[in-house]
């Protein structure tokens, strides 16, 4: 069976991401609608796969083909637009990270999709991608304690790669009105930790917990210059240390988790946003010595959970709501205990 698509929103993230991987999921989704805020956008996506589209969601959550809602607007509408898709009737429901702004709406959202029944699938494509299985399986076999989560993010600007997969610029739309980062005003500074760790941590904080589930307990936090976070945290007996930074020009992106046990370290190094090279790279050096190097599989993340959602529907995978739960919590308790701290000063 194929299930229609419909795409709440029409960023890059749609058009280099979502859009394509649809494609390539085995002829179990296909792309029929796309809506937009008025941009103009969604009509530019929809042409090229041969979809609709629409301003507003109202036309997407009316049409009759669209079996499956991916919420892919601005983070601070997600819950608006996840809950506007149950009220139409959806019962299959992809959300871009993050799933709320807070633990406790995230915590209602997944409650709201539970009692109707409601499969949810959150883009966290890197707790999909098939390195991360494997780094995961491996970490299991050695059977030893982890003793530090490490992840190390650089971004270079998002559109180097959305050529790559664009082919032609989206229409700009009206750019976002911004006020300029003063980092040395504790209240500012604050906010933008909270906002990307919520918002870009969130990519790799679900495998922290993967790893150390035990409620972490934050030691540091900074902000970076031009924009970026720097904290370390504890959770059970595993220091974590994440640091990101968004820079406007430099070299490519750089976006590893490194992970130490008493007998190995292990490092899963995730390919550059915005383009589809398959999935991350996973090596491993163990006590002896001993190199190895896995291949990095075709699929990524970004194919991966949309096959997930797949196998939900056929029936074939069981909807884990208290696993969406728990990472939103941890995510979240992060992002407030990182922004407390950064406005108190930067450390406990």
């Amino acid at each position: 069976m194929t299930w229609g698509v419909g795409i709440i929103g029409s960023g890059p993230g749609v058009a280099a991401l979502h859009a394509p991987t649809l494609t390539r999921t085995g002829g179990d989704f296909r792309l029929v609608h796309v809506s937009d805020a008025g941009s103009g956008r969604a009509a530019t996506i929809a042409e090229r796969f041969g979809a609709r589209s629409s301003a507003g969601i109202e036309a997407l959550l009316a049409d009759p083909e669209v079996d499956v809602v991916a919420v892919c607007s601005p983070p601070a509408l997600h819950a608006a637009h996840v809950r506007a898709s149950l009220a139409a009737g959806r019962r299959a429901i992809f959300c871009e990270k993050p799933l709320a702004d807070t633990a406790e709406e995230a915590d209602r959202l997944v409650a709201e999709c539970a009692a109707v029944g409601a499969l949810l699938v959150v883009g966290t494509n890197h707790l999909f991608d098939p390195a991360w299985v494997r780094a995961t399986h491996h970490l299991a076999a050695l059977d030893g304690r982890i003793s530090s989560v490490t992840v190390t993010l650089c971004l270079s600007p998002n559109d180097r790669y959305h050529a790559l997969t664009m082919g032609e610029p989206l229409p700009a739309g009206r750019p976002p009105q911004r006020p300029p980062l003063d980092l040395d005003d504790p209240a500012q500074s604050a906010g933008i930790v909270r906002q990307l760790v919520a918002g870009l941590g969130v990519h790799d904080l679900p495998l922290v917990r993967d790893l150390a589930p035990e409620a972490p307990e934050l030691v540091w936090a900074r902000a970076v210059p031009p924009i970026g976070f720097d904290l370390g945290f504890q959770a059970g007996e595993a220091l974590v240390r994440f640091t990101a930074v968004m820079l406007p020009d430099g070299a490519d992106s750089l976006w590893r988790v490194g992970v130490t046990t008493a007998g190995a370290r292990i490092e899963v190094e995730f390919p550059p946003p915005f383009v589809h090279v398959g999935g991350a790279r996973t090596t491993v050096r163990d006590a002896q010595g001993v190199h190895t190097v896995y291949p990095s599989d075709r699929r990524d993340g970004y194919e991966v959970e949309w096959r997930a959602l797949a196998a939900l529907l056929r029936g074939e995978a069981a909807m884990e709501y208290d696993e969406l739960r728990a990472d939103a919590a941890f995510v979240l308790a992060i992002a407030d205990q990182a922004a407390a701290v950064v406005r108190a000063g930067g450390q406990r």
